[in-house]
């Protein structure tokens, strides 16, 4: 059974690697979905894969990569949109 979270991540997240990190993290777990920027400078994600492989992920997304400071990470859930795979997608 897998679950679909979208996530919108604020605080210092753009210009840090904060998408190559999310990227990497959820391909490790084998998860879907996709990750951007958002013109607000927030960073958004939808995670689709197991329940604990996404629940792990919304928590390393709390944590984010070393040069980010994570303010916030709103996680409800969404519906699976069928992405093949887990892609970074440009800036909205």
């Amino acid at each position: 059974m897998s679950i679909a979270l979208h996530l919108s991540i604020t605080g210092r997240v753009q210009g840090v690697g904060f998408r190559a990190f999310v990227t990497a993290e959820a391909r490790a777990r084998g998860l879907r979905g996709w990750v951007r920027n958002r013109r607000d400078g927030s960073v958004e994600a939808l995670a689709i894969g197991e329940p604990d492989m996404v629940a792990a992920l919304v928590e390393h997304c709390r944590r984010g990569p070393p040069a980010a400071r994570v303010e916030g990470v709103e996680a409800v859930p969404a519906a699976d949109d069928g992405t093949p795979r887990f892609s970074e997608f440009p800036t909205v």
